[in-house]
């Protein structure tokens, strides 16, 4: 498995990563991604989290590594799932999700082991809380959490985007529950594991969060 040009089409990029043979599996979850109602968790989120994992594993040191120890590209195929089931209105995404990562990984040659792995990583973006020394978990939360500490414009269309995906639930419950999850992160001690991505987004991601939050209660 390679790294890849990021500006490659993503099943090329799945392809590349996982294999020639294994191209049906990154048209499923390309389609996934493409799906009508989603509006954040889309094929632009998922290239975004492989673009920075790719970056905050080499910036940590990830190269080829040895049986037991972080692998970049079990983090990889863990970031393809990671979303690969949205439903706005359930709350087990990622457990199902995982799922789908054992079933459509077991017909693969990859090892057990690994397959373990990426569904423990999918498991672990319900609560973006690695363990001390998890250093593949940390990747790949910092990955997805990125757009919190992004520029105040993007950060504004994000969180539009997610409205969008809401768009079912009452505005006076939708606030409610999104200042709970808001709060929540800004109660964390760290919103960010890696050295690079806390130097990066954690000062602007409390100050997006903040600002989210002030418009929610005004």
């Amino acid at each position: 498995m390679v790294r890849v040009d990021a500006r490659m089409d993503l099943v090329g990029r799945w392809a590349a990563l996982a294999g020639p043979q294994t191209r049906h599996i990154g048209v499923e979850l390309d389609s996934r991604y493409g799906e009508p109602h989603r509006r954040y968790h889309t094929r632009e989120h998922l290239a975004a989290v492989l673009d920075l994992v790719d970056e905050l594993a080499g910036e940590e040191g990830g190269t080829a590594a040895e049986p037991g120890t972080f692998d970049p590209d079990t983090v990889r195929l863990a970031a393809w799932f990671h979303d690969a089931v949205y439903d706005p209105e359930r709350a087990d995404n990622e457990e199902r999700s995982a799922r789908l990562a054992a079933r459509m990984l077991a017909d693969t040659d990859l090892p057990a082991a690994t397959v373990g792995e990426v569904v423990r990583l999918v498991e672990l973006t319900a609560t973006h809380a690695p363990e001390p020394g998890d250093r593949a978990g940390q990747v790949l939360c910092d990955a997805d959490l990125a757009i919190l500490g992004a520029d105040p414009d993007r950060y504004a269309a994000y969180a539009a985007a997610v409205r969008e995906e809401y768009a079912f639930v009452p505005e006076d419950l939708f606030r409610a529950g999104r200042a709970e999850v808001l709060n929540g992160l800004l109660a964390l001690p760290r919103l960010f594991h890696t050295a690079t991505a806390r130097e990066r987004y954690e000062e602007r991601a409390r100050r997006n969060i903040e600002t989210e939050l002030m418009l929610l209660n005004a």
